[in-house]
């Protein structure tokens, strides 16, 4: 099995060679593909990107985040955690209680024009400051809707209840590990136009043999510059951490692709990404003392001999 960066940058040269121009809600446009599969041996090492840095306390703190069954940036700003602060702020410019400067398209606009962008950073660190610090401004304005830990934890169904999605596959991979039904769902036709953004990462089934647990995800758009190192680095540690919940070791992680796209905006970055040699893969580190993954803090989760190659900035498409 290839090295999670061979796979990882072989995903990238076919788009630069095949993908078809298409537009996007986004304006920003892409270079596309349909369909595609990477499978990484998680015995072989932590599959967390050495061609470029990928901050692992970023991804360890947003899988915590979901599974907690949180929905608001507040935790994750407590941690230092900025992925999702553009979808929340996108609420708070767009409502009719913000009276600071235009914010159309701000994504867009941030990234052609540096003046403008000066003056992004300076609203988005003033929007950061109120959530954290302002309880119902955070209520308000930092939840982003039904999103992953709602449909992962809380579930809800026509009865009026809840389905602890998460809690029950833990369950049944503990008492029924041949079951073909180890299956999490975050697409939930109902909800997803109150989400913030609708989950890309939306379906993944877990499977068990020989004392491993494998983990297949399906992602039905995929950002491949800045989204998926991510993805692949956070399904890899959920199931680590499922696994050591269920005394499992780990097999592979599946990765499956709809939409597989890379921005136009990010086509120099790809490119000096694949000018780069993949590295060691580093090792998780679990806190043994905690058996539960609902138990787990920051803390108890670390890669160790992770030293990359420099990491590549690039624009997020909002």
């Amino acid at each position: 099995m290839q090295h999670p960066d061979t796979s990882y940058l072989g995903l990238v040269q076919h788009i630069l060679d095949t993908g078809v121009r298409k537009e996007d809600r986004t304006g920003t446009g892409t270079l596309s593909i349909f369909g595609h599969q990477m499978r990484f041996d998680l015995s072989k090492g932590f599959p967390l990107l050495t061609t470029k840095r990928v901050p692992f306390k970023l991804v360890a703190s947003e899988l915590l985040w979901f599974i907690k069954g949180d929905t608001n940036i507040r935790y994750l700003l407590q941690n230092n955690n900025h992925i999702w602060d553009e979808w929340a702020f996108k609420k708070w410019v767009e409502s009719d209680c913000y009276d600071g400067p235009d914010m159309t398209d701000f994504g867009l606009r941030a990234a052609n024009d540096e003046q403008f962008a000066k003056v992004l950073e300076v609203e988005m660190v003033k929007f950061n400051e109120k959530v954290i610090n302002d309880e119902e401004f955070a209520k308000e304005y930092g939840d982003l809707g039904p999103v992953y830990g709602k449909q992962w934890r809380s579930w809800p169904t026509a009865k009026g209840d809840t389905i602890d999605q998460l809690k029950k596959v833990i369950n049944q991979i503990k008492m029924n590990p041949d079951s073909r039904r180890l299956i999490v769902t975050a697409w939930n036709p109902s909800e997803v136009d109150d989400m913030a953004l609708p989950p890309c990462h939306a379906f993944f089934q877990f499977y068990v043999a020989d004392g491993k647990l494998s983990c297949q995800l399906y992602q039905r758009s995929a950002d491949v510059f800045l989204g998926v190192p991510f993805n692949i680095a956070s399904y890899a540690l959920l199931t680590h951490l499922i696994a050591h919940e269920c005394n499992l070791e780990v097999g592979e992680f599946v990765h499956s692709f709809g939409d597989t796209h890379i921005y136009l905006n990010h086509l120099d970055q790809v490119n000096e990404q694949l000018s780069r040699e993949p590295k060691e893969l580093p090792t998780l580190k679990i806190n043994t003392e905690k058996s539960s993954i609902f138990e787990m803090e920051l803390e108890d989760i670390a890669v160790e001999n992770y030293n990359p190659h420099p990491a590549i900035k690039a624009p997020i498409a909002v």
